[in-house]
């Protein structure tokens, strides 16, 4: 017989816990009476309460399946505690918890079953028949662990899903999280977002301050003009002189000499 779990007692009480270390049954109970007979008598020796500690890769799905029913039966308040994994075959034994607790830094995983068969075409079909309610088999106690559907859940044995401890809680394979009870009201702090600000660059306070330079102020000269609002050109000076002595009244006509003085005047 191969044993794979050990009994210690509580030194809180009168609780016990079982451990479950390493794989399940290396030796399948498919065909084995003698090893399962052993387990059940050791549970029923212990009445009360049960807390089960588990760390275990997985191993037979009938051994898991027959542990998972033994203590679902079992009289007492029965604790399961994933402390380090729960995989494969460990996840299913993990449902049989009336309250399923995980390490914060516990691990879940739930997948396909596998075997290894030999012979013919109709002994790879009978082999995948087998597998199949297998599988069919471990989505009930799945369902009834969770709640969630049947297709959600062979999905994620499909794709063999590992769980963290807030994702297995978030989904419903365990009731809560170990040591978190020791300050239920504590919740982790949320950082608000904030706008990160833009960098300035630094001030050197060793360094003076530029102060502007005044312009000195020019004394005022009497005699100089403001220049006009509007620049005009030279051709537009011509028309405007010949548009004044157009409109002279005094002189209709004027004389070539005087008009070749007068514009000698507007040369720069």
């Amino acid at each position: 017989m191969n044993r794979f779990w050990k009994w210690m007692k509580n030194e809180a009480g009168a609780e016990r816990d079982l451990y479950l270390d390493g794989a399940i049954a290396q030796d399948s109970w498919f065909e084995d009476d003698v090893t399962p007979a052993a387990f059940q008598a050791e549970l029923k020796q212990h009445t009360g309460d049960v807390t089960v500690w588990i760390n275990s890769p997985g191993g037979d799905v009938f051994a898991a399946a027959q542990i998972y029913t033994m203590l679902r039966n079992h009289a007492g308040k029965v604790t399961v505690k994933i402390h380090g994994i729960a995989a494969s075959a460990a996840s299913v034994v993990a449902m049989a918890g009336d309250t399923t607790l995980i390490s914060p830094v516990g691990m879940l995983m739930i997948h396909n079953p596998s075997t290894m068969a030999a012979g013919e075409k109709k002994d790879m079909e009978q082999a995948i028949a087998v597998l199949e309610e297998v599988k069919e088999s471990i989505l009930n106690a799945y369902v009834a662990k969770t709640g969630l559907s049947r297709n959600r859940l062979a999905k994620m044995m499909d794709a063999e899903t590992w769980l963290n401890a807030n994702e297995a809680m978030r989904l419903g394979f365990v009731d809560g999280i170990l040591f978190a009870e020791d300050d239920p009201d504590k919740k982790p702090e949320e950082e608000p977002e904030e706008d990160v600000p833009e960098e300035k660059p630094e001030e050197n306070p060793d360094e003076p301050e530029e102060e502007p330079e005044e312009e000195p102020d020019e004394p005022d000269d009497p005699d100089k003009k403001e220049p006009p609002a509007q620049a005009y050109s030279q051709k537009r000076m011509v028309q405007s002189f010949l548009a004044k002595l157009g409109q002279s009244k005094s002189d209709k006509t004027v004389d070539a000499v005087q008009l070749r003085a007068r514009l000698n005047l507007l040369k720069p």
